[in-house]
């Protein structure tokens, strides 16, 4: 069924009478004042998305995502018990794939019952306290190729061959058609105007959810390589322009409806592997960062090594983007098999490091089996080591952000930071179950503070002045 939008020309028109405000002043550490509440707090080289009362948020979570549905069984595999076992395990946001092939299988004809049921999956979220992040999926372009994403009728290949290879899905991308697909997104103007209306058809219909927190405008995006380039260089072209460009024409798009809903933005998958991104400038006021962390060797079966140089290289190369342009980072997908032998230990060495670079994650995915990289075993009960990603962390904190530290070993939490005056409400600090079975113990760093326990939330109250400083450390 076709949905009724506005005139093409009206909303192009609505773009020229739009000004958008600028991005309001950074709040630093020591610094700032009274006044409205920021959306974001930078601290050093560290930036957040501030909630409605100012307070740094950070987000721990999983992607859920359908790819074996369709048509009228789209969404089959995501019920509303997994948005409630996720809160019940402390988790607050999830990263929802949806397929542009089913929300508009044939030019101009977007079906409703898709988005109705998107915005059931966003009404099951806000019932438990889960935020989402509408992720515009896409695996090897789309159906044209077997795969999920951009539709058919949107697919242009020159006519050039695709050979599938069985067992290495990644390398189908390298396919001379894939890469004139993409080529063809990024440069006809129809396919442009397409996939800009939409975006604008999704954030017109469920861009006022309260479980909304913003939209991840394409995985995984790709590109065609020119002759003589290899992959670094290509992913350094195509990110300083045709994927720069998409970034800032989608976003644009989304302003036309929805001015409130943070954008996240890819770069290419060579950060992986420890080359920073050359993105450009994403103009847009409510602009988030949302890479994947996956370590090529483990993609292709390996176990983790840990005494290997993928974390490091791949924290030397994540922050200078979103340091320079004042961006939140929510690594967007990351994971492996939890029960590969050295599972525990690549849990632990990789939300430490997120900790480090990020503000949140979500895991690659939400799901039961005992293959891949689902977290559940086909009871519902944790596969092991996957029970580590539950972990404690301040989903909202009343000042800027210093340190926030978890030892699995002690199950020791620690948080710092210092008091901001146009942050309003308490820190809190989500203390699984799973971590503290039998109870814990809070310590307090301060002056004038007090704590009480809300279900599985510490709500820690300060009054402490302009920049106080206060630790806070639970421990079983």
């Amino acid at each position: 069924m076709r949905l009724r939008l506005r005139a093409w020309p009206a909303l192009a028109a609505a773009v020229l009478l739009c000004t958008f405000g600028a991005i309001p002043a950074q709040a630093h550490p020591g610094g700032g004042g009274g006044g409205p509440a920021p959306d974001r707090v930078t601290v050093g080289d560290r930036t957040y998305i501030a909630d409605d009362r100012g307070r740094a948020t950070q987000w721990r979570g999983f992607d859920l995502s359908d790819k074996n549905h369709r048509g009228a069984e789209a969404f089959a595999d995501i019920h509303e018990s997994d948005l409630r076992e996720m809160a019940a395990h402390g988790f607050n946001l999830a990263r929802l794939a949806f397929f542009w092939d089913d929300l508009e299988p044939a030019q101009g004809r977007y079906d409703r019952a898709y988005l109705a049921k998107m915005r059931r999956i966003l009404d099951w979220a806000d019932r438990y306290g889960v935020k989402v992040v509408l992720d515009a999926h896409q695996d090897i372009y789309g159906p044209h190729f077997g795969a999920r994403g951009i539709p058919d009728w949107a697919t242009r290949d020159d006519g050039l061959p695709f050979e599938p290879i069985p067992g290495d899905w990644f390398s189908e991308y390298f396919e001379p058609s894939v890469q004139a697909a993409f080529d063809h997104l990024y440069n006809d103007s129809d396919l442009r105007a397409a996939q800009a209306r939409m975006w604008m058809t999704v954030a017109a219909t469920l861009g006022r959810h309260p479980a909304l927190l913003g939209y991840d405008l394409m995985n995984e995006p790709f590109a065609k390589f020119l002759e003589g380039e290899d992959l670094p260089t290509a992913a350094s072209r195509f990110e300083a322009t045709q994927l720069t460009d998409l970034w800032n024409r989608l976003a644009d798009a989304v302003r036309l409806v929805d001015r409130r809903s943070w954008v996240f933005v890819e770069p290419t998958v060579i950060v992986g592997v420890g080359v920073p991104t050359a993105l450009g400038h994403i103009d847009d006021p409510h602009a988030a960062y949302m890479p994947h962390f996956y370590e090529t060797a483990m993609e292709s079966g390996a176990d983790y090594d840990p005494n290997g140089t993928f974390i490091a290289a791949y924290e030397a190369a994540i922050s200078d983007y979103p340091t320079r342009n004042r961006m939140p980072v929510i690594v967007g997908e990351w994971g492996a098999s939890p029960a590969i032998p050295h599972g525990a230990q690549f849990i632990n060495d990789m939300t430490a490091a997120m900790s480090r670079f990020s503000s949140g994650w979500t895991w690659w995915q939400w799901c039961m089996g005992n293959g891949g990289y689902c977290n559940l075993d086909p009871s519902g009960n944790w596969r092991a080591n996957a029970e580590l990603l539950s972990q404690p962390y301040a989903s909202a904190i009343a000042g800027n952000p210093l340190t926030a530290t978890y030892d699995p070993a002690t199950r020791t939490y620690r948080l710092t930071f210092t008091t901001r005056r146009n942050a309003d409400g308490p820190t809190e600090i989500a203390v699984p179950k799973d971590v503290y079975p039998h109870g814990y113990h809070v310590r307090i760093d301060g002056p004038k503070a007090s704590w009480d326990d809300r279900g599985r939330t510490v709500k820690v109250t300060t009054h402490g002045r302009q920049g106080t400083a206060y630790t806070i450390t639970i421990t079983p």
